[in-house]
Parts: C-alpha cells; sequence; structure tokens
C-alpha cells in the first residue's frame, strides 16, 4: 500500500525505532537515489563505482547501494540533460551539467534530509560489526520485555517510571563497564 507521502515523492512515513532506522523503513525515499548522486556529482565527478562507494561512505557502510540502482539512474539523469558522461579508460565519469546544478540548487531542503539522515546512519555504522551479533539477541528480549512492562504499567506514571529508571541503571551499568573497560586497557 502506497502512502500519500509516497505517492508525493517524498520520503516514506516516519516509523517508531531507534539508531539509524529511526525514522523511516529505507534509507532512500521515492526519488532521493536521483537527488543524492546529483548532489555527489555537485562535488566532484565520478564513475559509477566511485559513487557506490561514496554513497556507502557517507552511511558508515550501513546503506550499500548496488549497480542496478546507481547505473539506471545515471543513464535517465544523462537522458535528462542533468549530467553528462565521459569515457575515461574502461569507465564513464560523470559530470553535473548547468540544469543538473540548477536541481541540486532547487532541491536543497531534501538533501539537507537526505544527508541529515546519512549522518546519523554513518554514526550507528561505527558500532555495527560482526561483534554486534553476540549481543542482538539479548538486546531484543531487553526492548521487548521493556516493552511488557511498560504495558504492564499501564496509565500509572509511578509504574511507567520504575520501567525507565531500571532501563536507567542498565545503562549506567554498561558506561561504567565502558569507563573499566578503556581503564584496564592503559595499564
Amino acid at each position: 500500500m502506497r502512502t500519500p507521502s509516497a505517492e508525493a515523492g517524498l520520503s516514506p512515513a516516519p516509523l517508531p525505532g531507534f539508531g539509524p532506522f529511526a525514522g523511516t523503513p529505507r534509507f532512500f525515499g521515492a526519488g532521493e537515489v536521483r537527488l543524492a548522486i546529483l548532489s555527489l556529482l555537485e562535488d566532484a565527478p565520478a564513475h559509477g563505482y566511485e559513487l557506490i562507494k561514496r554513497l556507502s561512505s557517507r552511511s558508515g557502510g550501513l546503506y550499500r547501494a548496488s549497480a542496478g540502482a546507481v547505473y539506471p539512474v545515471l543513464r535517465h539523469l544523462e537522458g535528462e540533460g542533468l549530467v553528462l558522461s565521459q569515457a575515461r579508460g574502461e569507465r564513464r565519469v560523470y559530470h553535473l551539467t548547468a540544469q543538473g546544478r540548477r536541481e541540486v540548487s532547487g532541491a536543497s531542503d531534501a538533501l539537507r534530509g537526505i544527508w541529515e539522515r546519512a549522518e546519523r546512519w554513518h554514526e550507528w555504522g561505527r558500532w555495527m560489526g560482526p561483534s554486534v551479533a553476540v549481543i542482538a539477541a539479548p538486546l531484543s528480549d531487553l526492548v521487548r520485555e521493556a516493552l511488557h512492562a511498560l504495558h504492564a504499567a499501564g496509565s500509572s506514571p509511578e509504574r511507567q517510571e520504575r520501567v525507565r529508571q531500571i532501563l536507567d541503571r542498565s545503562r549506567r551499568e554498561l558506561e561504567e563497564f565502558v569507563r573499566a573497560s578503556r581503564g584496564s586497557r592503559r595499564r
């Protein structure tokens, strides 16, 4: 089912969540890959693979564009006269045209939203790695139990506060663990 925002060409409707996944169910909304590529080309000309790497880098590696997503957009942008390509060796290097620059200039609010989202994803990307799998199930269990406890607390502000205190205590214990770990590494 399409949401009104998707039909209007806007980002997907916000969703509850945390970390990089708060706000939208995917990294790019309708039409945003096109804008992001134009924005990256405004920074500097690039070939398709380089654009794929830049998109990944901007998200801290959490978003990985595929060639199947980037190259058709580049061909479409070229057809619209927003970019030009030149053969350089075996690759085609894409350059923004004056019309492409006007397109980027007119989409400054949308681009600001895209790159702010990318910064949030990049921040979380620093912490994502194979070791995260070790805590994925316990973290999921903790979130589930916290939500059950909040539901059980009902509308009682005192009981809701108790749930918050339990979660705060866990957070403080983890912060202390990090401080202690840093101290033991210095020795």
